[in-house]
């Protein structure tokens, strides 16, 4: 601590290149950071789904393929199944395409029987079933839009040429599908012109160990015929969605080492000119009885504040980046702060920057002879 002092003072030398090499590192561990955040989301998201006890059921071709709406009968006739709720994308946009939200039709009397853990009030869940143009609203939309209960919006059609006009008459509690607009399916078949089909039919199972078993009965169902389906459980769905993002991921997590890479190049010049501007200076330290050992020290330890700080200026940046943005984008499965695990990988690598940038400037400028070196710059 008895050279802190020193270390703070030599880094201010060269304001401006510090300046510029922090801005430069806390960027780097704030991209860092971005790029971590993405593999605790899939993790979140699997564990959320990872007990439920509803099925998905969707065109075995693809979810670009829908299926007739009357298999939800025979769906629900199959045993252990509890619910059936029929789920139609309807995604249109609020005023431009900027506020464009999630928003699927469903069928207001399956909110209770399928989706219990959306824990919406009795009397909204009446609401829903009672009035045609009812909806229910994630908080996290709620408050994008500064929407209220009874108030009616426009829903303008992407996917289908027509405009919805909804009321929100609940909210889905926390938690639970936060960027989410739900309407009712009927209400949206009568607008579009009662196209039968349904996209993802989700099935509510009495108890967890008959969930493959209803899943089987469900396929062999309408294995014969002209749209079979795949029946999976909500997290196999879940990972199987999410599965088609783990390329994109990957290419990110190299770009990630790229710039880690490149930054720790870009410091390792930086420390190895202002190391080479103070030549004269390392060299008196030593001729006044400052070991090579101590002197080495003392110029890693430098460049390894800087690090640190940057560090946590690119972590603070990252935090406030999800606290701001969590909510709307990871607010459905409870990601709105960095994980503890992000802070101390980001620490690691900051403080690894600084060591590895300075490291062998240090070691080759206390290796020189204190005569040769002085002489020199004299």
């Amino acid at each position: 601590m008895k050279y802190f002092h020193l270390l703070l003072r030599n880094l201010q030398r060269n304001r401006r290149r510090t300046i510029l090499t922090i801005i430069s590192i806390a960027v780097s561990i704030f991209i860092f950071c971005g790029v971590l955040i993405l593999p605790v989301f899939f993790a979140l998201a699997l564990k959320s789904s990872a007990s439920s006890l509803r099925l998905v059921c969707h065109a075995k071709a693809g979810l670009s393929f829908s299926m007739p709406e009357s298999y939800a009968p025979k769906i629900a006739a199959v045993s252990h199944v509890e619910g059936v709720d029929s789920w139609n994308g309807f995604m249109g946009i609020y005023h431009d395409a900027k506020d464009q939200f999630p928003n699927v039709a469903i069928n207001p009397d399956s909110v209770p029987s399928v989706w219990p853990d959306w824990r919406v009030s009795p009397d909204q869940v009446a609401a829903f079933q009672h009035e045609r143009i009812a909806a229910l609203a994630g908080l996290d939309t709620m408050k994008r839009f500064n929407f209220h209960l009874g108030q009616q919006i426009m829903l303008r059609g992407t996917a289908y040429p027509v405009n919805l006009t909804v009321k929100i008459v609940g909210t889905l509690g926390k938690g639970t599908m936060a960027s989410m607009l739900l309407l009712r399916r009927d209400y949206m078949q009568e607008a579009v012109g009662r196209t039968g089909r349904v996209d993802v039919f989700w099935v509510m199972v009495d108890r967890r160990e008959n969930l493959q078993r209803v899943s089987h009965a469900i396929d062999e169902t309408f294995a014969n015929s002209p749209a079979p389906t795949q029946t999976e459980t909500e997290g196999a769905f879940q990972s199987n969605i999410l599965d088609m993002f783990r390329m994109i991921v990957k290419l990110m997590e190299a770009f990630a080492v790229i710039i880690l890479v490149s930054i720790t190049l870009v410091a390792a010049n930086t420390a190895a000119m202002s190391i080479r501007e103070r030549r004269a200076e390392v060299a008196l330290i030593r001729s006044l009885g400052f070991t090579s050992r101590a002197v080495g020290f003392l110029l890693v330890a430098e460049n390894i504040v800087l690090a640190v700080i940057a560090g946590f200026i690119g972590i603070a940046l990252a935090e406030i980046s999800v606290r701001i943005a969590g909510p709307r984008l990871f607010g459905g499965i409870g990601l709105s702060w960095l994980a503890p695990s992000i802070v101390v990988y980001a620490t690691l690598v900051a403080l690894s920057i600084g060591a590895l940038s300075a490291l062998i400037p240090a070691i080759a400028i206390v290796r020189r002879n204190i005569v040769d070196e002085l002489r020199a710059v004299g």
